[in-house]
């Protein structure tokens, strides 16, 4: 079973209707205990990352998170929340990825914020099993993880970011994999033969 953290965030129709498409077994769930029994754990997000920290906080979930030791996928502001910091907010986060999370800066050439359909690249581990570089995914997001030592792809919007992260079993991807069509429901698969 796959539990993803309600943490009263947005965007979890989509990722139900793409595990449903793989035929997994998921559950919505809030309740600790439940998290630990499941085989693989999301945390999904969409929105502002110091209202996702401080309803991880109220739901006394971070501890919970922070002592899985089964394969975890951060999704969006999921991912950016296991960082060390947020500028959006200005809040200190999980710190699970050993990096930190940054406005884009606006000019001519960069729209902010970056939405729509974006290459990975430096492709690492069996996340990305099957997926070409330059391969396309969907992106809505005004903020960046900085690339560090727990960047497993790249991506390219006016400068170079980690577009996904991994440390021990925990995994982030800064796209929608759910939005992703053939490429994402790959990355999904992926995930869930970790």
């Amino acid at each position: 079973m796959i539990a993803i953290i309600d943490y009263r965030t947005g965007n979890l129709r989509s990722v139900m209707n793409a595990l449903t498409r793989l035929g997994a077994d998921y559950r919505l769930t809030s309740d600790p205990a439940q998290i630990r029994r499941a085989a693989r754990v999301l945390l999904p997000g969409v929105g502002n990352a110091a209202e996702a920290m401080a309803n991880l906080q109220c739901s006394g979930l971070i501890p919970t998170i922070m002592e899985l030791r089964k394969p975890v996928l951060g999704i969006c502001v999921g991912m950016q929340v296991m960082c060390r910091h947020s500028a959006e907010g200005d809040v200190d986060c999980m710190g699970i990825f050993d990096t930190s999370v940054e406005k884009f800066e606006p000019s001519p050439e960069l729209k902010v914020p970056h939405t729509g359909w974006n290459t990975i690249s430096n492709l690492e581990t069996r996340l990305f099993k099957g997926i070409a570089p330059g391969s396309f995914v969907y992106y809505v997001h005004s903020y960046f993880a900085r690339l560090c030592s727990d960047t497993i792809a790249t991506t390219r919007q006016g400068i170079l970011y980690s577009a996904a992260l991994r440390y021990e079993n925990f995994y982030g991807v800064q796209f929608h994999p759910e939005k992703s069509g053939d490429v994402g429901e790959r990355i999904l698969k992926n995930f869930l033969e970790l």
